[in-house]
């Protein structure tokens, strides 16, 4: 996911300070991914030094509520505010009209670890692959029971529809995985009983081969 992009079509909607633009991507996105602050202004640095986003105000004095803590607002004015460039608009404008490359897939670390458990001896892959059914159900529960209920359920405004689709992919990776999993463990059967069959079928070549010569 490029929060680069997805910091930039934010901004075009007019200039914001860091957390005000993490407040509106978590919002957004149901707080699925969620941005750690400093990743937020490391990530505008970047851009403004690119020249896709400009500094438009900085922060006043300042300021605490009525128990003499650090209000967040006065803390957001302690911050600039950016808004993006020609060139920030440009680059949204691009990353909109371009498919998500599927050339280059992004790490999947339950693909990566099965990988990597069927190549060691003793590994329970089958158990392993339970466990991950399992939790991936539970997950799959659990987004379904989001889907029909609060703001997904009904969505009004466009934030309430962005989370929606948000659940609809998180829902459908899910189910995904869930078949992937029965695929993988269908296949650790059948290259066992393969593999018990060949060694069943050595023993009877051996001895034919030792009567013939």
């Amino acid at each position: 996911m490029s929060i680069r992009q997805a910091m930039l079509a934010i901004l075009e909607q007019g200039p914001m300070y860091g957390y005000q633009l993490r407040a509106e991507f978590e919002q957004r996105t149901g707080e699925t991914w969620p941005l750690n602050i400093g990743q937020v202004y490391t990530t505008l640095t970047r851009l403004e030094r690119d020249g896709l986003v400009e500094i438009v105000g900085h922060g006043g004095a300042d300021e605490s509520d009525q128990d003499g803590r650090p209000d967040q607002a006065a803390s957001d004015r302690q911050h600039v505010s950016y808004r993006a460039t020609e060139a920030g608009r440009g680059e949204v404008s691009e990353w909109f009209a371009t498919p998500v490359p599927r050339t280059q897939p992004a790490r999947d670390e339950l693909a990566i670890k099965l990988a990597i458990a069927v190549t060691l001896p003793g590994t329970d892959v089958g158990t392993i692959i339970q466990r991950q059914r399992s939790a991936t159900m539970a997950s799959l529960q659990d987004y379904t029971r989001l889907k029909r209920s609060g703001r997904a359920a009904q969505p009004v405004e466009p934030a309430d529809l962005a989370w929606s689709l948000v659940l609809d992919s998180l829902v459908f990776d899910a189910e995904a995985e869930v078949r992937w999993l029965d695929h993988c463990e269908a296949r650790l059967r059948r290259a066992a009983t393969e593999r018990a069959l060949v060694r069943r079928d050595a023993p009877a070549a051996t001895s034919t081969e030792g009567a013939a010569r």
